[in-house]
């Protein structure tokens, strides 16, 4: 597949020296064109709106929005518009929710400028981009028989987040799920933000009723 060059890409992080030395890297590439760069999911959102870059990169844990629920909104609201995961994060459940909502390729930070080149130039061809570890936590997960996977309904939820998506189907808010689980609303309010952002829900009552179809919410649903 020929690819049109030079690849826009919008790049998002948090941390601005580590956005700032990736937006320098990629630069310095003649076949890449850094069109952009956001601090956070929300930026994020609207940057990819306005500038229809080619690929997004992307960070995981951010503020206000994190970078599960932007690539959702960017790859529900902008198809054409592929997103690459650059992040510390390497734990099975944020690979696969990050596949499941939409991201084209996953990489670790401590991939040098040249493997995040080789994944941008790849994704923009329309392949699937993993770095080493991540592509063995995929083959793994793919090499197991249907019938020794997890029967939990999601199953690329946390157990806590399984717990609070229970919860939330059950009806309660925040402050409810907080002193059920001795938690501070803070932390669920984020624990919240990241199950939406993992099932591709738009509100609370959206994931309420996934829930509920998948056995939760109800006497002898899962906790």
């Amino acid at each position: 597949m020929s690819v049109p060059l030079p690849v826009s890409v919008l790049v998002v992080d948090d941390h601005p020296v580590f956005r700032a030395g990736m937006a320098t890297v990629l630069t310095d590439l003649p076949d890449v064109r850094v069109v952009g760069e956001a601090s956070d999911g929300a930026e994020a959102v609207a940057a990819a709106g306005r500038l229809r870059p080619a690929i997004v990169l992307m960070d995981l844990r951010m503020p206000n929005v994190n970078g599960l629920e932007a690539t959702a909104r960017i790859t529900t609201a902008h198809p054409d518009i592929a997103v690459l995961i650059l992040t510390m994060d390497e734990d099975d459940d944020s690979v696969f929710a990050a596949l499941r909502v939409g991201a084209r390729g996953y990489l670790l930070k401590e991939a040098d400028g040249a493997d995040v080149h080789r994944a941008l130039l790849g994704v923009a061809r329309g392949e699937a981009v993993f770095g080493p570890r991540i592509a063995q936590r995929v083959l793994s997960h793919f090499s197991v028989p249907p019938a020794a996977r997890s029967p939990l309904p999601f199953p690329h939820l946390t157990d806590r987040e399984r717990e609070t998506l229970d919860l939330i189907s059950r009806g309660l808010d925040n402050a409810s799920i907080a002193r059920r689980l001795s938690l501070s609303e803070k932390t669920v309010r984020n624990r919240v933000s990241d199950v939406l952002a993992k099932l591709h829900a738009r509100s609370r009552t959206e994931a309420a009723a996934l829930a509920r179809d998948a056995g939760l919410g109800h006497p002898g649903g899962s906790a």
